[in-house]
């Protein structure tokens, strides 16, 4: 996928850091620590809901070589929100760092800090707790107006009216509504319904949740953490602790995968107040059961879906009613509910009337986070189950109803006051997306003997790019004085290559070899400001604001340039790495022109800076195609194919494009058929180790097959949008209706499993 004219946009160039990385050099959190850093753990409830009544540390506080130990008495009493969003976030402030009231199992009950990790286990099995234990609401179809009220205070806020109604359990509420959704539903030749349960999933990433402190010469604190949202981290600790945000300081290394969990700043907190009390240093590093239980996970979530097409199979009616189970806290509870439908009803924009509403309500089991698909998800699997569901009823091939109902380029959709929904080659991926899956010839199923038969399914996907009017990004570029340039962003890589493309994009403006670029991100006191890496907003964002900085610092060289060579700017071009006349007879190599404009008295670096927020949000979509092998008499689902054909936009790098996509489509097909965060009676997780809880190894995800089918969106840097949640999103519902043409059972609570599978057989 060689881009004509382009020497670095559009080539499959390896990561900058990536050699680092597979050698193993000292590039994460725990790698930079000192080593005389206290060690922090946390003692947590073993009650899903309890009040502390007492806390005796007595035996603890003598065990030798404990530095701390600290309770809810010991820390400020203001709450915040973990959830690593825009200023002023939307999501409810109902954490304290410790609170008296414990609302999960694993939720924080005391801090220790110790010489080492062995003293403080010790110290910890030395508290003695007396807790009022109360009843816990575990099933959030219950939660909606229980007796139990999981936030029972008095000083839980939000900075926005999203429908929180704390008395009822509701964490937040969403409505929206246009046209006459009843009338439509009257008028259309077919209605069909039903309800689906995607269910929380655990990121599962290879790193897990840890963060550094100390102080440093001046006393500010300055936290190291493995985090997706540096920026946001100070100012949460700042809220959290207390303390002037300019007395922090965030750095952010290598990151070990986050997929939306280190959106929330789960552990920072905890190191940076031991930090604060003793003046030394720590380090908090949660371990894999930690890490499952005690952070956040997908939301779990009941959707009703209600179609209606006329007699051409248009879709005229769309209703989607959305329970979500937020967990104990709110942090990313009204977003992910408002992108259920905001994410997913733009996709069929021929609809008349459409309707969505929806509660996020508070369960005592662990907070619900963001996650990649950030509730595009689960809208996903249920809308896209009950288009395939209405196509059948129909009798009409899925694809051909997709094709008549997609929204198109230059369109808008009702919800969306008018703004174009940006470009598309959704047509063209389904069509693609057709012919590499074999669909005319496989389509809806075939015995192959031993008593198994093949099928295939297919949805389709959508998300945006970035956040329209709230998301920004800031670059700066400088021409240093050896002719070199450095490239400041506060853009946060975590293994998806974002410091790679940011480093292409200003290559190619500047028409110079990326090995001339420094890049320096993930410093909140070096870094201009980006709120970090999430809602797909990295190439799409911080890309535009990197383009803008680069043409204006080119600009500012060719000036430069053409006063040294005593010429016109029209007649100096930037040529490799010099600035020369067009006719070829002068030059002045970007070194000298360096060495002239920053030496001396009087003379002045150049540098660029650029700020870009979009009033737009493009989306990305995917056609995926699942082919599975269904076992008639075990009701094992094997899955034989997967073909994704992704539109996101001009494809800047296609390498890292294509593992961004192979990456989401395993854990979307972990989703689909192994992954369940599940606890038990008393709220207890039980899924909280790999040996339990099973995510798809290499052998489990089969064939996949990667295509692109490129558009050019004109507000996206070089034509591009983005490609990092979109590609998680159709597994789940391409494969139950693969599984569904195969055996006739519709799973519609996930995962798809075996035993579902062959109940569901045995009741037809």
């Amino acid at each position: 996928m060689k881009k004509i004219g382009m020497k670095s946009v559009g080539q499959s160039i390896r990561k900058i850091d990536g050699m680092a990385i597979a050698t193993g050099k000292p590039v994460y959190t725990e790698d930079i620590a000192m080593n005389n850093a206290l060690v922090v753990k946390i003692l947590r409830s073993p009650h899903a809901f309890a009040k502390i009544n007492s806390i005796d540390l007595s035996r603890a506080e003598k065990v030798e070589g404990v530095e701390c130990i600290l309770t809810y008495k010991d820390v400020p009493a203001e709450r915040f929100t973990l959830a690593g969003q825009s200023y002023p976030e939307p999501s409810p402030y109902d954490r304290l760092i410790l609170d008296k009231i414990v609302r999960y199992v694993g939720d924080e009950v005391a801090i220790i800090a110790a010489v080492d990790e062995r003293t403080a286990l010790l110290a910890m099995k030395k508290i003695k707790v007396d807790y009022e234990v109360w009843e816990p609401v575990l099933d959030f179809e219950k939660a909606l107006g229980n007796s139990t009220v999981v936030h029972p205070e008095e000083d839980l806020s939000c900075n926005f009216d999203i429908g929180l109604h704390k008395e009822k359990n509701i964490a937040s509420s969403f409505k929206e509504v246009v046209g006459d959704v009843e009338e439509e539903f009257r008028r259309c030749y077919e209605v069909v319904e039903d309800v689906y349960y995607p269910q929380a999933q655990a990121h599962a990433m290879m790193e897990t949740y840890r963060a550094y402190t100390y102080l440093d010469h001046t006393g500010r604190l300055v936290v190291v953490s493995s985090t997706q949202i540096p920026f946001h981290v100070r100012r949460q600790l700042a809220r959290a602790l207390q303390i002037p945000s300019s007395k922090v300081r965030v750095i952010k290394p290598r990151i070990g995968g986050g997929f939306g969990g280190k959106q929330t700043s789960a552990v920072e907190g905890f190191a940076a107040i031991v930090t604060l009390k003793t003046g030394k240093p720590a380090i908090i590093i949660y371990d894999r059961k930690e890490t499952f239980s005690c952070t956040t996970s997908r939301h779990a979530m009941r959707l009703k879906v209600k179609l209606g097409a006329d007699q051409d199979g248009i879709i005229r009616a769309i209703d989607m009613q959305v329970l979500s189970d937020t967990g104990a806290y709110g942090e990313h509870a009204a977003t992910v509910l408002g992108c259920v439908g905001h994410y997913t009803l733009p996709l069929y924009n021929k609809a008349r009337a459409v309707r969505i509403t929806g509660n996020a309500v508070y369960t005592n089991k662990m907070p619900a986070g963001a996650f990649r698909g950030y509730g595009a998800t689960q809208g996903t699997f249920a809308l896209e189950s009950t288009v395939n569901k209405l196509a059948e009823r129909l009798k009409m091939d899925p694809t051909e109803v997709r094709l008549k109902n997609i929204s198109k380029e230059g369109e808008t959709f009702l919800t969306g006051q008018g703004v174009l929904l940006g470009s598309s080659s959704l047509d063209r991926c389904i069509e693609k997306g057709k012919e590499l899956i074999g669909w005319k010839e496989k389509f809806p199923r075939r015995e192959i003997g031993q008593n198994k038969v093949r099928a295939v399914g297919m949805a389709i996907t959508m998300q945006g790019s970035g956040i329209a009017n709230i998301g920004t990004a800031s670059v700066e570029i400088r021409l240093n004085d050896d002719g070199n340039f450095t490239l400041l962003s506060g853009a946060t890589d975590m293994g998806h290559g974002c410091d790679t493309i940011l480093t292409q994009m200003a290559a190619e403006i500047l028409e110079i070899p990326m090995d001339n670029i420094i890049f320096v991100a993930g410093d909140t006191d070096t870094s201009p400001y980006d709120p970090g890496s999430y809602a797909s907003s990295t190439t799409y964002v911080a890309g535009t604001a990197t383009v803008k900085a680069a043409k204006d610092l080119k600009n500012k060289i060719l000036e430069q340039g053409a006063k040294l060579l005593g010429v016109s700017l029209h007649e100096a071009e930037l040529n490799g790495l010099a600035v020369r006349t067009i006719n070829g007879d002068q030059e002045i190599s970007l070194v000298k022109l360096a060495e002239l404009t920053i030496l001396g008295a009087g003379k002045l670096q150049l540098t660029s800076y650029a700020t870009h927020g979009s009033e737009v949000s493009p989306p990305p979509y995917v056609a995926g195609f699942a082919e599975v092998e269904v076992d008639q008499e075990t009701g094992k689902v094997e899955l034989i194919d997967y073909v994704a054909v992704v539109d996101c936009g001009t494809v800047i790098n296609p390498n890292l494009a294509r593992m961004q996509a192979e990456g989401g489509i395993a854990q979307g097909i972990g989703m689909a058929l192994y992954e369940e965060v599940h606890y038990n009676d008393l709220g207890k997780m039980e899924t909280n180790s790999f040996m339990q809880y099973k995510i798809p190894c290499r052998k489990d995800v089969g064939k996949v097959h990667i295509a692109f089918e490129e558009s050019f969106e004109p507000t996206g840097p070089f034509g591009a949008k983005s490609i990092g949640e979109v590609v998680a999103n159709t597994p789940s519902p391409a494969i139950a209706h693969a599984v569904y043409n195969a055996v006739g059972v519709r799973v519609k609570h996930l995962p798809i499993t075996p035993e579902k599978v062959f109940l569901g057989m045995q009741k037809l």
